[in-house]
This record gives structure tokens, sequence and C-alpha cells, in this order.
């Protein structure tokens, strides 16, 4: 950016002499800056007027802004119903890189240094650049994940130190995942809802500072050294992060502020400038795209820039690799209010040299109008693949409580569209990385109660069982709820491990939420967002996971790491080869090229899925996976494929653990007994192909076959809050 952009350095940046504070309001008539006594935030110490500059920017300078120093904004303007001008009130810097809580409530902005200058050695960890077709997403949240370790000291559970420490950092890596994606971290508050109902905000969607650690996540000992503790103990589990290879990303809500509806609270922009950060009609009053009370307006130059500053500050300063961008259709609304994928905002992320360079993770809708753009961002953005999520759930869950009832599924095609990659979702020219695919998130059921529950049970939400998801695709199995019955838990098991190998096994970049991989339980609460406790924290105790299921994730992880085919980085085109393609073939329980009709039959529910890796980066690779969605055995013939001379068993869902007759080797042509609901993968051995095969098979774009996954409800958190 060039210095002669008005809206640089918005914040206060420090120097020999003092410090500098910039300010943008278009509307503002006057801005003070108020510097408080350290040992008394209620007292100003200094108030210096900021002097309007081009464009709306209000600047002064101060030999109180040092170091440490804490400070505020008073901001006057005119009346009006679009304005909400208020000289009394004590304002927060949004550009403020450190927070800090008043007496009588107000938040002063605390002035730092950089982590440089405050001596903060990175030692030589480099950010890890995980390739996309690598990355496995851990979903996770700082405080829930280590607060019940017992190999952490207790200071320093359910704190970024504890995420760091060597024990999470030998699960993670264990585990097998590469890329933590952490619900929010920028400071929040509760909203006033849940402070009046005397609950929390556990999630943070709900957003105070954009450029501060979230304070109640650092350790005692950080929090007591105030702010710039707080940020180096962040950094600090960056960095150890790193130096375990696993990459960092935050889940970002920069689609609404904690100030909420008009009637909310006012910590900032609305004070500084209502009419022009956040949204609004023609009659002053809110549009709100979010379901949060407000949204901002990135029909303005301001508040984009308050987004690239904060991510590029993010992204540099504090050296995380990527981001998850919340609502983020919201993001690329106009002036008019309507989304472009070449909206100012989303195109200068990834024209940003720093901001680019890192992973970008749209959630790709929001509650507004025309709000669900899954598929509708540019290249550079991965999106969360809702339609992966409902088909899924809907294939292993839902067509098998439609089969218990006698009725059609909804057949193989659809399942097998996602399975590929979703090409049919995402331009030919983004690839099948452009999904993120998942099964579930921090909103919704737990893997466990997707097979547990066929309804929610959110009443300690304090809600009256009103808020969350009304349709889950989720089939309790014939129990609702905890159950002895030998027969159903088994039932519900082999359903966890079928959603648990299709997300792993699909072409795309998986998303494991926390927890998942052992069988975590919310108890049927599907929008866990106001619980700080048991029901949302990770178990640690052994008698609380299920340690087959643990077992079975490690192993589908190291599958997908050790098998390209399983892992394309760009789609195939029939008749050609393309690098990091995989060459997709498909056949039916008899070994024979899938038909159209065989795709269209609602009656189909065993597919053959042959693919093979074209190399550029890797060596030639070839799977085969075997789907028996049915609920009687299957006896499958192996299918007789150009260059295979046998298929080696890799695993069989079937079976409780990764254990067994694993290694087998079968013939093509031989028939094999498939167990009712599983699935097999293998991989294949031989001569690789020649070339792109000119079979029927390959003919038939599973990719462009009708889908009616059109799912438009945005994540829960919106909805509830």
């Amino acid at each position: 950016m060039s210095s002669a952009d008005p809206l640089r350095d918005l914040g206060v940046r420090t120097g020999p002499d003092g410090g500098t504070v910039r300010v943008w309001s278009e509307h503002a008539t006057s801005v003070e800056l108020v510097v408080f006594d350290p040992e008394d935030l209620d007292w100003a110490a200094a108030r210096v007027p900021l002097v309007r500059g081009a464009d709306g920017v209000w600047e002064a300078a101060s030999a109180a802004l040092v170091t440490g120093a804490r400070y505020g904004l008073r901001v006057d303007g005119p009346a009006g119903v679009e304005h909400a001008f208020n000289p009394v009130h004590t304002l927060l810097d949004p550009w403020a890189r450190g927070l800090q809580v008043a007496g009588d409530g107000s938040w002063r902005g605390v002035v730092l240094d950089s982590l440089a200058s405050e001596g903060f050695d990175w030692a030589g960890a480099a950010k890890p650049r995980v390739a996309l077709d690598h990355t496995v997403v851990y979903e996770a949240h700082v405080r829930g994940f280590s607060r019940l370790n017992p190999r952490i000291p207790e200071a320093l559970r359910g704190t970024y130190a504890g995420l760091a420490h060597d024990a999470s950092l030998e699960y993670l890596t264990g585990l097998g995942v590469t890329t933590i994606e952490l619900l929010p971290v920028q400071a929040f508050v509760p909203e006033q809802r849940l402070v009046r109902q005397g609950q929390v905000n556990y999630w943070g969607y709900n957003t105070l500072g954009f450029f501060a650690p979230h304070t109640p996540y650092a350790s005692a000992a950080a929090q007591a050294g105030g702010p710039a503790a707080v940020r180096r103990e962040f950094a600090g589990m960056v960095k150890r992060l790193h130096e375990a290879g696993l990459e960092v990303v935050l889940d970002v809500v920069y689609n609404h502020t904690a100030e909420e509806g008009r009637q909310g609270p006012t910590y900032s922009f609305r004070g500084i400038d209502n009419a022009a950060y956040y949204r609004h009609d023609v009659h002053g009053r809110y549009v709100d795209t979010t379901g949060c009370g407000n949204t901002l307006d990135f029909g303005h130059d301001a508040p984009v820039r308050l987004v690239l500053d904060s991510m590029r500050y993010w992204a540099e300063e504090l050296q995380v690799d990527g981001f998850r961008l919340d609502l983020a259709a919201t993001l690329g609304r106009d002036e008019l209010g309507a989304y472009s994928p070449d909206h100012p905002l989303l195109q200068g992320m990834l024209a940003d040299p720093v901001i680019g360079a890192s992973k970008l993770i749209a959630e790709p809708w929001d509650v507004g109008p025309f709000g669900w753009q899954t598929g509708n961002f540019a290249a550079g953005f991965s999106e969360w693949n809702d339609r992966y999520r409902d088909r899924m759930r809907d294939f292993w869950l839902g067509d098998l409580r439609r089969e218990r009832a006698g009725e059609a599924g909804s057949g193989i095609g659809r399942f097998a569209t996602r399975l590929a990659g979703s090409s049919n979702t995402f331009a030919h020219e983004r690839g099948p990385l452009a999904s993120l695919n998942f099964i579930t998130a921090h909103d919704g059921f737990t893997l466990a109660d997707l097979t547990a529950y066929d309804v929610k049970h959110n009443l300690g939400n304090g809600e009256h069982n009103r808020d969350g998801a009304d349709h889950n695709n989720s089939f309790n199995h014939g129990v609702e709820g905890p159950t002895d019955d030998g027969t159903i838990a088994a039932a519900r098991r082999r359903s966890i491990r079928n959603l648990l190998g299709t997300l792993l096994l699909s072409a795309g970049v998986p998303m494991l939420t926390a927890g998942d991989e052992y069988g975590r339980s919310q108890r049927g609460n599907n929008n866990a967002y106001c619980h700080d406790s048991e029901l949302t924290w990770l178990a640690w105790d052994g008698g609380d996971r299920d340690t087959a299921l643990e077992a079975t994730a490690r192993h589908l992880l190291r599958l997908r790491r050790e098998n390209p085919a399983l892992r394309p980085v760009r789609y195939g085109r029939f008749g050609e080869t393309v690098p990091s393609a995989s060459q997709m073939d498909w056949y039916n329980a008899d070994g024979a090229t899938m038909t159209i009709d065989h795709w269209n039959d609602a009656s189909q529910r065993t597919l053959q899925f042959m693919a093979a890796s074209t190399p550029e980066f890797e060596e030639y690779n070839r799977i085969l996976l075997v789907v028996h969605a049915s609920e009687t055995e299957a006896a499958v013939l192996l299918p007789d494929h150009p260059g295979v001379e046998d298929y080696e068993l890799l695993w069989d869902s079937a079976r409780e653990e990764p254990d067994g007759d694993l290694g087998t080797r079968f013939e093509p042509g031989d028939r094999m007994p498939v167990a009712p609901q599983s699935m097999r993968l293998f991989r294949a051995h031989g001569e690789p192909s020649p070339g792109p095969v000119d079979t029927a098979a390959a003919s038939i774009d599973v990719d462009v076959l009708p889908d009616a996954d059109d799912a438009t409800a945005p994540d829960e958190r919106a909805r509830a809050q």
C-alpha cells in the first residue's frame, strides 16, 4: 500500500518521542484521545484532540502513547437515527493490539511494540507450508482441547501453553493431522443475553478486538503479565506447533462485532461511526445478514482495511498459517448488499503477498438474501462443502433409516459425486481441493451423536430446545440416546467408521472435528455454544474414549498420506492425462462398468471405485474402494482392470479395529463376500495403465449427474444467536 493511502497505519504507532494514533470516522465532528493512568484505568492522565485529515482519518501525536500505555477514544458527531455518537463514552480503538477492561466495564486499548522489539525469538521455527493435498484439518477449541488432560500441568490446562505442551503435540502428530483450526481466539465477550442468563459464550463468535488474542485462554501467569505476556504465550504456542510440523489456522469472525443489535452495548465501532461501519437500510435500521444483530459494511473502504490489516497482523507478526472465514458471504457483499466473488475484500486477501500465501477457507454462506454461495468463491479459497456433509450423512444414515422402513434410498450416484471431489459444485480450474469436506463441525451433532440421536436435546441451552438445527440427517439406529443393546451399539460404531472412512478417503481437503476420532458425545446437544464444561471438553481418560475407533482414525489418516490416488490436486479430463489428477473408473457389484441406468437406480447400494494417480510429485498409486451400503451381505466380483494383477486389503470398516486379515491379496475376478453396511479399501498392484482408459467406465462423468444437495441452511451458531 502506498504511503499516499489515507487508510495506512490506522491505530497506534510508537516512536522515540511517544506515538501517533490514527482513527477513521467519516461522520464524526470531533475525536479525542484519552490516555489513562496505568494504576487507575478510570483516571484520564492526558487528553489530546485529533485533527481530521484526508478521507475521514483523524490523527494526533502524544508523548504519553508509549509501550504499555492504556488509551481510549471519545467521539462526537451529528444526531440522527443512523448515528450513535456520545462523547461521554470511552471507546476502544478497533486497531488496538492489546485490550484491558476498566472498572466501569469499558475497554482500553493497550499500546504494544512488535514481538521482535520485545525480544521474542522464533528460533528458526518456520511455517510448515503443508501442501493442500496433504492437509488434514483438525477443528479444535483451545480451552476444550487440553482442559482435562492429566499429562499437562494443571496451570496450563485449557490454555495456549496447554495446546503447545509436549503431551498435546505428541497426540496431534501421532494422530496424523496436519493443520489445527482453532475456534475463535481473537478477543471476544459474551452476548448480553447470555450474561443475563448466567451463561457463557464458549465458542467465541462475538469478537471485541480483531488484533488481540483472547486473554482468558492464556495461563494465569501470562494474564498477570498483561497483554504483552498474553501475546507472547500465543506466539509461543504457534512456535511450538510449527516446530512439530503442525499448521495453525484461525477461525475468524469479521462479519459482525460484539456490539450486537442497535440496543446492544457500545464498545467501539458504533460510537466511532455507526452509519459507516455497519450496514443499514434506507430507514437507518441495521441490515443483519449474520443472525448476530449487526453486519459490518464492506461497501466502505475502512472495514475492508480493518480485515486485511488484521489478517496480515496475525499471519505476519504472529505467524499463523491461515484463516477460516466465518459467514464469508457477508465479506463479499458490496455497497448494495449483493455478493460478488470479485469483491475488493476477497480479492484483496488473494492479492496480499502475506495473506494470499496463507490457507484461506471460506464458510460460503450467511443468513441474508442469496446467502448460500457454496462453489462461488474465487480460486485460492477452499470452501466448507455443506453439500458434501449432507450427502454423506444421508447416504450412510438417512438411507439406512429408509431401507429399514422399506423405502428406496437416494442411490449411489450422488454419493459418488461427493466422493470424487464435487466437480459439479466447484469450477474445473479450482479442482477438488476447493472442497473442504466435513461430516461434522463445532456446530451440530458430534459424529457419535449423529448415530445415537434422531432429534436435538438442547434444553440445557436455556432456549426451550428451539435453538440448533432440526434437520440433521442423523439416525439413532432404533433407540434414542445411550443403550445397553449390544447389537444397536455395534451398528452405531459401524456407521461411525463408515462416515469417518468416507471423510478421509474422499477427494478434497478433509476436516476432522476434535473428539470425533474417539467417539466424543455431547449427549445429543447439537448447539453447545454456551457450555464450557465436560460436555464440550475433550476426554483423556481411557474409559471415556473408544480406543478401537481412535486406532481406526490413525490408520485411515496414515492410508490417506500413503496413497496419492486419494488426494488428487486437479480434476481429470476424459481422454487426457492430467498431472496430479486421479483417473477414476467405476464398477458395480458384479465388476461391470457402471452405466447411466446404474447411477440413477435408487436400489443400487454397491459401488467399486478405482482411482489411479497421475504422477507429478509422487509415485504412481492405484486404489480400489468397495462401498456396500445395504443391510444384507453382498458377494462382490473384483473388477478386471487393465494392468491390475491383484488387490491388497488395506482396511475393512466391518472390523472394530484395523487388524486381522489386512494385507490379504485378491485377484481380479475373485468373488468376495462384503459385510452389510461396510467399506473395503485395497491397493491395486501391477503395471500402470498405458494411458487414459477409453472405456465406458471412464466416459460416465459421475460429477455431472443431477444433484439435489442444494442445502441452504447457514451455520447453526448464527441462527441460535
